[in-house]
């Protein structure tokens, strides 16, 4: 435990206990609205946001890996979230939730933290952009105050939904919506620092109880009053079946929290000029997600625009996020019985609003105008995450990517044949000095530069054979710019050296870096060459291929493609040699 709080707390002071104080209340303020608005935006009941908010941002603040991290529900969860809730019912989303925690954490424990960075840009843009669709969408109903809505998991029956029910709609709902949105556009602008999501649901609900009492829907009158009370503990009833039933949704929470969590994380660092430890945010992120589904919580993440709000703010350490559930705990107790009293349609633009912040529009715009492939693989996650799922948007996204990556590093591969250019001083191999007249009948010179890996062995492999002389009787293999070489690269390379021996070649290979070398060695080839077959230098490879070659077939050859081939052309030489 001594080794978790590690620097983490290292000279705190009581005045960096004032700072975290106030930020950590600013960023509760925050929290309040937003955890309600997520909650009912999943399909649950807004004081389980609230449970969320408290639990989860205490825990991750403890056990994460950032100084600054803010946990608690996100938008990025609300699609799944409520498609879970749709399909197996909130029980089940508790769950899964707590499976989902376990994962973190073993994620965290397995370092699998680091790997996340690897998730290709326009993959995260992609769902992200589709995520905040689903979220402006699915606030469409409360905005205009529709009512005989039924709720779906897909969004074209949704969409279906709004059209056919569309004339349903409240006029008071969109006063309050417009008015809500209103406040929350120029609060900002005429005071910094005060929350327009607080003031706007303060407002629109004073004028609600004051004047459409009984007109328009209200968090009490849809879910029933908000308890003025602590959560209570309750142990999931795990079953095989149930543990079966919701492995993959867990498993989307647990990805989609790993990954959000350490973007936080990064954009945090990014503003301190900090570092947080990967491994250790998952874990934190695990915890919080197994402990908070046993008092009746969501699954939770680190939240960016909280956490950036939290270092704005003033925040020095975790303390803050303590704080800051500390704070959304009194206050839920205190004022639970006036939260009920919200109008749903006010809670409707801080959603939306949400949803714009988190849509990365111009990232998306820039993207887009690309027209290459990162392009596609942005415009196929995005239609999926919004037409289909984020499991299939994300798993489909990763793989167009790995294929598009594979592409362009085969583009990468160059297999040359080469010879020596007399013309320059230093001799250098070069692939135009080999032509029709200038070429050894019996040395075959390659220069491969690029990985040789699964996307491009086929190609390196083609293009040898294609241009190899067949009855070459030595086939010098240049690699000292071959970076990397994976199981795929090994058998092309071996399939060329066991088609050249078994014609009765040698294979010469020079400029091995150290870790293909111990590649080899590995696999068995380094031995299938013969280790007198490696060479430092292209020089010395080239000394023992002339040893190799049969000196009568060079008799009367005018190719010069070696100095050598001067002395070995003429028949005086021949017999010097002999």
């Amino acid at each position: 435990m001594g080794r978790l709080f590690t620097g983490r707390f290292k000279n705190y002071s009581l005045q960096k206990l004032q700072k975290d104080t106030l930020s950590g209340v600013i960023v509760g303020v925050i929290a309040i609205p937003l955890a309600m608005a997520f909650a009912i935006a999943s399909g649950v009941k807004p004081e389980y946001g609230i449970y969320t908010a408290c639990i989860s941002g205490i825990l991750i603040s403890l056990f994460g890996g950032s100084k600054y991290q803010i946990g608690g529900p996100t938008g990025a969860f609300v699609p799944i979230l409520f498609g879970i809730v749709i399909t197996y019912g909130y029980t089940d989303l508790l769950l899964a939730g707590f499976m989902a925690g376990i994962m973190l954490v073993l994620m965290g424990v397995f370092k699998i933290g680091a790997f996340i960075k690897f998730i290709p840009r326009p993959v995260t843009i992609g769902f992200t952009a589709g995520i905040a669709v689903l979220i402006f969408t699915g606030q469409i109903e409360n905005f205009f105050g529709l009512s005989g809505m039924n709720q779906h998991e897909k969004f074209i029956d949704n969409m279906y939904e709004v059209l056919i029910h569309f004339d349903t709609l409240n006029v008071y709902s969109i006063l309050l919506a417009v008015l809500s949105l209103i406040i929350i556009l120029l609060t900002p602008k005429m005071f910094p620092k005060v929350p327009g999501s607080l003031v706007a649901l303060v407002v629109t609900t004073i004028a609600a109880s004051l004047f459409l009492s009984g007109s328009i829907d209200t968090i009490g009158s849809t879910f029933g009053t908000i308890p003025s009370e602590l959560p209570h503990f309750e142990f999931p009833d795990i079953t095989l079946e149930r543990i079966e039933r919701l492995l993959v949704p867990a498993f989307v929470i647990a990805a989609l929290g790993g990954i959000e969590s350490l973007l936080s994380a990064v954009v945090a660092d990014g503003m301190t000029n900090t570092k947080h430890n990967s491994n250790r945010e998952l874990v934190g992120q695990g915890i919080a997600n197994i402990i908070t589904p046993l008092f009746g919580g969501i699954p939770a993440t680190g939240a960016i625009a909280r956490t950036a709000t939290n270092i704005k703010s003033g925040a020095t350490s975790p303390i803050s996020g303590i704080i800051h559930g500390i704070f959304v705990l009194l206050t839920i107790v205190l004022l639970a019985p006036y939260a009920s009293k919200i109008p749903l349609a006010s809670i409707a633009p801080v959603l939306m609003l949400v949803a714009w912040n988190m849509s990365e529009r111009r990232q998306f715009a820039s993207v887009i105008k690309m027209k290459n492939g990162d392009s596609l693989v942005l415009a196929v996650t995005f239609l999926l995450t919004i037409f289909a799922s984020i499991t299939i948007a994300v798993v489909v996204g990763l793989i167009l990517a790995v294929f598009l990556f594979a592409k362009r590093m085969s583009n990468l591969l160059v297999v040359s044949k080469v010879l020596p250019d007399h013309s320059l001083k230093n001799e250098h191999v070069a692939a135009d000095s080999v032509h029709a007249l200038h070429d050894c009948p019996q040395i075959s010179m390659y220069t491969i530069e690029g990985p040789l890996f699964f996307g491009a062995a086929q190609v390196f492999e083609e293009r040898i054979m294609d241009s190899l002389h067949y009855h070459s009787k030595v086939l010098i293999l240049r690699m000292g710019e071959v970076p990397f070489m994976d199981a795929t690269g090994e058998a092309n390379l071996r399939s060329i050296v066991t088609h050249f021996q078994k014609s009765g070649g040698v294979i010469l290979v020079t400029g091995l870096s150290d870790s293909l070398t111990q590649t080899l060695e590995q696999s068995g080839l380094y031995a299938q060459i013969g280790k007198d077959s490696f060479f430092d230098h292209t020089g010395e490879a080239i000394t023992r291929a002339i040893k190799l070659i049969d000196h009568k077939k060079c008799v009367g050859c005018s190719h010069f493609a070696f100095h050598e081939c001067t002395s070995l052309s003429s028949t005086g030489a021949l017999s010097k040699l002999d």
